[in-house]
């Protein structure tokens, strides 16, 4: 993405943002599931209190 801190004018920026974006290589495919590293919740017997 192009730095664009220096540009003050907000419609500039975006122009300027929109063009970095089209000219940058695509992104590769996921290959990991999203939140695969996330921790994960136990499920807690049943009839206890969770708090």
């Amino acid at each position: 993405m192009a730095n664009t801190t220096k540009i003050e004018d907000k419609v500039e920026r975006k122009k300027v943002k929109r063009a970095a974006r089209k000219k940058a290589a695509p992104k590769a495919k996921r290959t990991t599931p999203r939140g695969s590293n996330k921790k994960k919740v136990k499920k807690l017997a049943r009839g206890q209190s969770k708090r």
